[in-house]
Protein backbone atom coordinates (compact mmCIF):
# COMPACT_ATOMS: atom_id res chain seq x y z
CA UNK A 1 0.00 0.00 0.00
CA UNK A 2 1.42 3.92 -0.80
CA UNK A 3 1.11 6.13 1.74
CA UNK A 4 2.24 8.44 0.34
CA UNK A 5 2.13 9.47 -3.59
CA UNK A 6 3.66 12.92 -5.04
CA UNK A 7 3.48 13.32 -8.96
CA UNK A 8 5.13 16.29 -10.34
CA UNK A 9 5.00 18.74 -7.31
CA UNK A 10 6.07 22.23 -7.75
CA UNK A 11 6.21 24.65 -5.25
CA UNK A 12 7.05 28.23 -6.29
CA UNK A 13 7.07 31.95 -5.16
CA UNK A 14 7.36 34.99 -7.33
CA UNK A 15 9.89 37.33 -5.92
CA UNK A 16 9.33 40.71 -7.95
CA UNK A 17 9.98 39.70 -12.08
CA UNK A 18 11.56 36.44 -10.99
CA UNK A 19 9.87 32.82 -9.93
CA UNK A 20 11.96 31.05 -7.37
CA UNK A 21 11.58 27.29 -6.87
CA UNK A 22 11.60 25.53 -3.86
CA UNK A 23 10.69 21.84 -5.62
CA UNK A 24 10.15 21.86 -9.07
CA UNK A 25 8.88 18.68 -10.10
CA UNK A 26 8.86 16.26 -7.35
CA UNK A 27 7.45 12.72 -7.93
CA UNK A 28 8.18 10.44 -4.88
CA UNK A 29 6.16 7.55 -3.30
CA UNK A 30 6.61 5.98 -0.24
CA UNK A 31 4.77 2.71 0.99
CA UNK A 32 3.44 1.41 4.04
CA UNK A 33 5.93 0.85 7.31
CA UNK A 34 8.70 2.73 5.25
CA UNK A 35 11.66 4.73 6.85
CA UNK A 36 12.94 7.11 4.87
CA UNK A 37 15.44 9.81 5.21
CA UNK A 38 15.20 13.37 3.32
CA UNK A 39 18.64 14.99 3.20
CA UNK A 40 20.13 18.30 1.59
CA UNK A 41 22.05 21.36 1.83
CA UNK A 42 20.47 24.72 3.09
CA UNK A 43 18.13 25.61 0.29
CA UNK A 44 17.59 22.08 -1.19
CA UNK A 45 13.91 21.96 -0.71
CA UNK A 46 13.73 19.69 1.91
CA UNK A 47 11.91 21.82 4.85
CA UNK A 48 8.97 22.51 1.73
CA UNK A 49 8.93 19.26 0.93
CA UNK A 50 8.55 18.18 4.71
CA UNK A 51 5.35 20.86 5.10
CA UNK A 52 3.79 19.69 1.94
CA UNK A 53 3.96 15.66 3.30
CA UNK A 54 2.73 16.99 6.78
CA UNK A 55 -0.31 19.13 5.00
CA UNK A 56 0.96 22.17 6.52
CA UNK A 57 1.01 23.73 2.85
CA UNK A 58 -0.28 23.51 -0.35
CA UNK A 59 2.05 22.64 -4.14
CA UNK A 60 1.80 25.32 -6.24
CA UNK A 61 1.23 22.22 -8.86
CA UNK A 62 0.94 18.59 -8.90
CA UNK A 63 -0.65 15.69 -6.81
CA UNK A 64 -0.17 14.79 -3.82
CA UNK A 65 -2.40 11.85 -2.09
CA UNK A 66 -2.18 10.74 1.21
CA UNK A 67 -3.34 7.14 1.54
CA UNK A 68 -4.86 7.78 -1.39
CA UNK A 69 -6.66 10.88 -0.58
CA UNK A 70 -6.01 13.88 -2.65
CA UNK A 71 -4.39 15.90 -0.30
CA UNK A 72 -3.63 19.21 -2.09
CA UNK A 73 -7.29 19.58 -2.96
CA UNK A 74 -8.32 20.32 0.12
CA UNK A 75 -9.25 22.99 1.94
CA UNK A 76 -7.86 24.53 5.27
CA UNK A 77 -10.39 22.92 7.49
CA UNK A 78 -9.90 19.71 5.82
CA UNK A 79 -6.29 19.83 6.14
CA UNK A 80 -6.22 20.75 9.58
CA UNK A 81 -8.29 17.42 9.95
CA UNK A 82 -6.20 15.09 7.75
CA UNK A 83 -3.29 16.61 9.63
CA UNK A 84 -4.72 15.68 13.22
CA UNK A 85 -5.56 12.11 12.29
CA UNK A 86 -2.71 11.09 10.04
CA UNK A 87 -0.03 13.18 10.55
CA UNK A 88 2.44 12.96 14.01
CA UNK A 89 5.03 15.83 14.33
CA UNK A 90 8.08 15.94 15.99
CA UNK A 91 10.20 18.94 15.99
CA UNK A 92 13.94 19.76 17.19
CA UNK A 93 12.40 22.21 19.53
CA UNK A 94 10.27 19.35 21.11
CA UNK A 95 7.30 22.46 21.22
CA UNK A 96 6.11 21.25 23.99
CA UNK A 97 3.77 23.55 26.72
CA UNK A 98 5.80 24.32 29.68
CA UNK A 99 3.10 24.46 32.31
CA UNK A 100 1.64 21.24 31.47
CA UNK A 101 2.93 18.03 32.26
CA UNK A 102 3.88 15.35 30.15
CA UNK A 103 0.35 13.35 29.95
CA UNK A 104 -1.34 17.17 29.07
CA UNK A 105 1.06 17.23 26.43
CA UNK A 106 0.38 14.33 24.73
CA UNK A 107 -3.45 14.38 25.52
CA UNK A 108 -3.69 17.99 23.46
CA UNK A 109 -3.86 15.73 20.24
CA UNK A 110 -6.79 13.71 21.40
CA UNK A 111 -8.46 16.55 23.10
CA UNK A 112 -8.49 18.60 19.32
CA UNK A 113 -9.92 15.19 18.00
CA UNK A 114 -12.85 15.08 20.51
CA UNK A 115 -11.88 11.76 21.81
CA UNK A 116 -13.87 10.65 25.29
CA UNK A 117 -11.98 10.75 28.32
CA UNK A 118 -11.86 7.57 29.35
CA UNK A 119 -10.46 6.78 25.84
CA UNK A 120 -7.86 9.51 26.34
CA UNK A 121 -6.46 8.12 29.33
CA UNK A 122 -5.96 4.79 27.73
CA UNK A 123 -4.03 6.20 25.11
CA UNK A 124 -2.21 8.77 26.40
CA UNK A 125 -0.60 6.19 28.83
CA UNK A 126 -0.05 3.83 26.47
CA UNK A 127 1.71 6.14 24.30
CA UNK A 128 3.68 7.40 27.35
CA UNK A 129 4.58 3.61 28.30
CA UNK A 130 6.01 2.98 24.90
CA UNK A 131 8.90 6.03 24.70
CA UNK A 132 9.65 4.64 28.36
CA UNK A 133 7.53 7.62 30.37
CA UNK A 134 5.35 5.83 32.32
CA UNK A 135 6.94 6.81 35.70
CA UNK A 136 6.88 10.47 34.09
CA UNK A 137 3.53 10.99 33.31
CA UNK A 138 2.77 13.83 35.51
CA UNK A 139 6.14 15.92 35.33
CA UNK A 140 6.11 19.19 33.61
CA UNK A 141 9.21 19.78 30.88
CA UNK A 142 11.10 21.63 33.28
CA UNK A 143 11.41 18.50 35.21
CA UNK A 144 12.87 16.77 32.37
CA UNK A 145 15.80 15.62 30.41
CA UNK A 146 15.94 17.10 26.66
CA UNK A 147 15.86 13.07 25.78
CA UNK A 148 12.79 12.86 28.17
CA UNK A 149 11.07 15.89 26.96
CA UNK A 150 11.91 14.71 23.03
CA UNK A 151 9.96 11.29 24.39
CA UNK A 152 7.31 13.51 25.39
CA UNK A 153 6.93 15.30 21.83
CA UNK A 154 6.98 11.57 20.16
CA UNK A 155 4.47 10.20 22.56
CA UNK A 156 2.36 13.12 21.26
CA UNK A 157 2.96 12.39 17.92
CA UNK A 158 1.90 8.91 18.17
CA UNK A 159 -1.09 8.88 20.48
CA UNK A 160 -3.44 9.53 17.36
CA UNK A 161 -2.03 6.52 15.87
CA UNK A 162 -1.07 8.21 12.73
CA UNK A 163 -0.04 6.71 9.27
CA UNK A 164 3.10 9.05 9.27
CA UNK A 165 5.91 9.83 12.01
CA UNK A 166 7.25 13.05 10.26
CA UNK A 167 10.23 14.24 12.32
CA UNK A 168 12.45 17.43 11.14
CA UNK A 169 15.98 17.27 13.02
CA UNK A 170 14.64 15.38 15.56
CA UNK A 171 17.79 14.93 17.20
CA UNK A 172 19.18 18.35 16.82
CA UNK A 173 19.20 20.04 20.70
CA UNK A 174 20.44 16.57 21.82
CA UNK A 175 23.93 15.67 22.84
CA UNK A 176 24.82 12.66 21.22
CA UNK A 177 24.26 10.34 23.26
CA UNK A 178 20.95 10.84 24.04
CA UNK A 179 20.63 11.77 20.28
CA UNK A 180 21.34 7.98 19.91
CA UNK A 181 19.10 6.38 22.19
CA UNK A 182 15.99 8.53 20.65
CA UNK A 183 16.79 7.02 17.45
CA UNK A 184 17.17 3.67 18.57
CA UNK A 185 13.30 4.29 19.83
CA UNK A 186 12.75 5.68 15.87
CA UNK A 187 14.20 2.09 15.03
CA UNK A 188 11.82 0.01 17.49
CA UNK A 189 8.51 1.84 16.13
CA UNK A 190 9.74 1.42 12.66
CA UNK A 191 10.41 -2.52 13.60
CA UNK A 192 6.61 -2.11 15.69
CA UNK A 193 5.01 -0.51 11.58
CA UNK A 194 5.32 2.48 11.99
CA UNK A 195 5.53 4.65 9.04
CA UNK A 196 8.11 7.51 9.84
CA UNK A 197 9.85 10.36 7.41
CA UNK A 198 13.74 11.97 8.88
CA UNK A 199 14.27 15.07 7.42
CA UNK A 200 17.77 15.75 8.48
CA UNK A 201 21.39 17.07 7.38
CA UNK A 202 23.24 14.44 9.27
CA UNK A 203 24.16 11.46 7.12
CA UNK A 204 24.55 9.37 10.61
CA UNK A 205 20.88 9.82 11.46
CA UNK A 206 19.92 9.15 7.54
CA UNK A 207 21.91 6.19 7.40
CA UNK A 208 19.43 5.25 10.32
CA UNK A 209 16.72 4.59 7.64
CA UNK A 210 15.97 2.09 4.96
CA UNK A 211 16.04 4.73 2.18
CA UNK A 212 17.76 8.16 1.42
CA UNK A 213 16.42 10.69 -0.89
CA UNK A 214 18.04 13.93 -1.30
CA UNK A 215 17.49 17.04 -2.80
CA UNK A 216 19.10 19.62 -4.26
CA UNK A 217 17.71 23.00 -5.88
CA UNK A 218 14.70 21.63 -5.37
CA UNK A 219 15.24 18.63 -7.50
CA UNK A 220 15.05 14.77 -6.28
CA UNK A 221 19.01 14.34 -6.98
CA UNK A 222 19.23 10.83 -5.59
CA UNK A 223 16.65 8.34 -4.27
CA UNK A 224 18.27 4.79 -3.13
CA UNK A 225 18.40 2.01 -0.47
CA UNK A 226 20.82 2.54 2.89
CA UNK A 227 22.33 -0.77 1.85
CA UNK A 228 23.37 -0.07 -1.74
CA UNK A 229 25.01 3.76 -0.30
CA UNK A 230 27.12 1.74 2.41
Amino acid sequence: MIVIEMAHVTKSYDMGEETIFALNNVSLSIERNEYVAIMGPSGSGKSTLMNIIGCLDRPTSGEYRLRGEPVSELDDDELARIRNREIGFVFQTFNLMPRSDAFQNVELPLVYAGVSGTEREERVSAALSKVGLADRMRHRPNELSGGQRQRVAIARALVNEPSILLADEPTGNLDTRTGDEIMALFDELWEQGQNIVVVTHEEDIARRAQRIVRLRDGVVESDAPVTSLR
